[in-house]
């Protein structure tokens, strides 16, 4: 449910052509899918990708990488070369520093989308496989190619007819035939990257009428906007499925069927935070600027949106469609403040809007402005800027913050949450009523494992932050819940929101520590009377951690992610029961075992259900809840 790297609208951006010198693939032999040794990035025009067959090097790694000038999102190709300055000059090329594929990350998720499509082809080849480097061609050439798959970070896998190489290819979806300018070729991981420019051919799932936003396939946001939601849910079901395949060492039988995608109720209008942002001035030092040079501030208002696809700029956009109403309004606001104060700037910036509201009780009057004192912005319906929703609850005032360290509140049914408006919370609240409400269903064990077994009684939410899981469930556990949270911020804001929402201490408790030390505060609770539910970050649970949930053996897990990859990697570890070479993590730190634990029997999960939400509709992202059940074998 941390969705930190969605803040600026983009998605997890895809950069298959990283290299790296020594990542965990390197070191964990039984789990590397492929080998990343590409060669470093030369300039363009130093040596050609391709030469005639005869010509072609025996050895495919000895061919040279080479990137294409950029195109433009239309095509028109008119963007300087990386390599030239801004008349065409000839500027240094910095080196190229290799960076290590970080686990479960976009990049290693799409590597191994392309490293199946290769074995794929292999099995359906009747010819056996010979070394003989493939002819590519030149960086910068026009071809046509068709999209056979989806990988799951939204990228489409294109091939040219009768060629083995792939083209990762972004717009696109399977089926589609489109017009690609090649940028960059990487022969010894056998693909290439190349700028969409247009559709020759769609795709019987492309309706480009479904398309809502203007900016759609400039803007580095959506993906699928192209598509009918029942097959972007498909699609997000099928990520799932391939992150247990590839990241849970896993045997088949042990991963039951996963579930249909539960879908958003709003496909647009849903985000409830947007962080538009403008770059610096022309001319404006990198990094921090030196004291013995000249400020330099805008000389004319700055471009104001998100980022350009497979550019490092920003990109005008007077609208984003899938914001809410209230935080829509607040950028239109704050572009139209940009262009009175734009000289003040001598930095690019990131404006914050996140919704806020106040909520009026059902027969209660509307207030001409409210001084609630837990909200940091007046809310007034008579407010040009805020939207009025009117429900069974009551009336709904929304408005947006753009301070990060105010407070914002959100309502989901019946709860209320506050939180600084900068941090983490859940960006799509249309979706959170039923999202929580399936936890909640949940949450226990069903009557068919509930015979001869104590009752649950305890709740522990690990990675808390301000409170959803463990407030929202509270009254499930008559022994209690506790959350913890390494940020002593969210944990202050947790103990606000159970007093908001009517709890006291003995209901609802929160702590402030490590994860890690959670298993020490809660020596009271019965092991087989206790559910955890786990709410990590993008990198999920470290072995530390883990180690020590098997060891207190809590009779369920909820495991909720947004990142299902890492999620399909801990879980696996939990199904196994053994955190003992675990790819990408050190467990020196873990908890070490005492002598007489080898006495014990050995603690394990088996996975009851697994289910995709989306929270993110048009984009490629979905979040995963993983529901285990603790196995005791002698």
């Amino acid at each position: 449910m941390r969705h930190r790297v969605w803040n600026s609208l983009r998605p997890f951006a895809a950069t298959p052509f990283l290299h790296h010198k020594r990542t965990w693939l390197d070191t964990c032999a039984p789990f590397r899918p492929f080998t990343m040794t590409s060669p470093p990035l030369q300039p363009v025009g130093e040596l050609p990708i391709s030469k005639p067959a005869s010509e072609a090097p025996a050895n495919p790694e000895s061919v040279p990488t080479v990137p294409a000038k950029r195109t433009l999102p239309n095509g028109n190709g008119n963007g300087n070369n990386a390599n030239e300055g801004p008349a065409g000059k000839k500027k240094k090329v910095k080196k190229f520093k290799p960076k290590p594929i970080k686990e479960g990350s976009s990049e290693e998720v799409l590597m191994m989308d392309i490293q199946a499509m290769l074995e794929a082809q292999k099995l359906e080849d009747a010819a056996p496989a010979t070394d003989e480097a493939e002819e590519l061609p030149e960086p910068g050439s026009i071809i046509d190619v068709q999209v056979q798959a989806l990988s799951s970070t939204g990228d489409g896998l294109a091939r040219q007819p009768g060629r083995k190489n792939i083209y990762v290819v972004k717009n696109s979806i399977p089926g589609d035939v489109v017009r690609i300018k090649v940028y960059l070729h990487i022969p010894t991981q056998h693909h290439s990257v190349g700028d969409f420019i247009s559709v020759v051919k769609p795709s019987p799932l492309r309706d480009d009428s479904r398309i809502g936003c203007q900016y759609f396939g400039q803007c580095s946001g959506c993906q699928f906007q192209m598509m009918d939601y029942a097959d972007q849910l498909a699609h997000k079901r099928t990520i799932v499925e391939k992150a247990f395949k590839n990241f849970s060492q896993l045997a088949p039988e042990l991963v039951p069927t996963v579930q249909e995608t539960m879908g958003s109720p709003l496909q647009y209008g849903y985000r409830t935070k947007l962080t538009p942002h403008f770059d610096a001035p022309p001319g404006a030092p990198f990094g921090r600027r030196s004291k013995s040079k000249p400020k330099v501030f805008h000389a004319e208002v700055p471009a104001f949106g998100f980022t350009l696809k497979g550019a490092r700029r920003v990109m005008d956009i007077e609208d984003c469609p899938i914001g809410t109403d209230a935080v829509r309004r607040g950028m239109k606001r704050e572009r139209e403040r940009l262009k009175v104060d734009f000289g003040k700037y001598e930095r690019g910036a990131t404006i914050l809007l996140r919704e806020n509201t106040t909520r009026i009780p059902a027969g209660e009057a509307a207030p001409a402005d409210s001084t609630d004192t837990t909200i940091s912005s007046t809310a007034s319906t008579t407010d040009p800027d805020a939207v009025v929703v009117k429900t069974d609850r009551g009336t709904d005032i929304k408005t947006y913050i753009t301070d990060s360290n105010a407070t914002s509140r959100e309502y989901i049914d019946d709860f209320v949450f506050t939180n600084p408006a900068g941090s983490f919370f859940q960006n799509n609240n249309s979706i959170l009523p039923s999202f929580t409400d399936y936890i909640r269903q949940h949450i226990l064990p069903p009557p068919a494992l509930a015979v001869g077994q104590k009752p649950i009684k305890y709740l522990i939410d690990a990675y808390s932050g301000s409170g959803l899981f463990t407030i929202t469930l509270s009254s499930l556990f008559s022994g209690g819940s506790i959350g913890i949270d390494i940020a002593g911020k969210s944990i202050e804001y947790a103990r606000t929101n159970a007093k908001l929402n009517g709890l006291d201490e003995e209901q609802c408790k929160f702590i402030a520590a490590d994860a890690t030390e959670l298993f020490k505060s809660v020596s009271r609770f019965d092991p087989d009377e206790t559910c955890v539910v786990l709410d990590p970050s993008r990198k999920g649970c470290d072995a530390s951690f883990l180690e020590q949930l098997l060891r207190f053996a809590p009779r369920r897990v909820i495991y909720v992610s947004c990142n299902v990859h890492t999620q399909a990697r801990d879980v696996g570890v939990l199904v196994r029961g053994e955190v003992a070479g675990m790819p990408g993590q050190e467990i020196e730190n873990a908890a070490q075992p005492k002598p007489e634990d080898n006495l014990k029997a050995k603690t394990r999960y088996d996975i009851e259900s697994l289910r995709g939400f989306d929270f993110f509709p048009q984009t490629s992202h979905v979040e995963g809840v993983a529901i285990l059940n603790r196995v005791v074998e002698a």
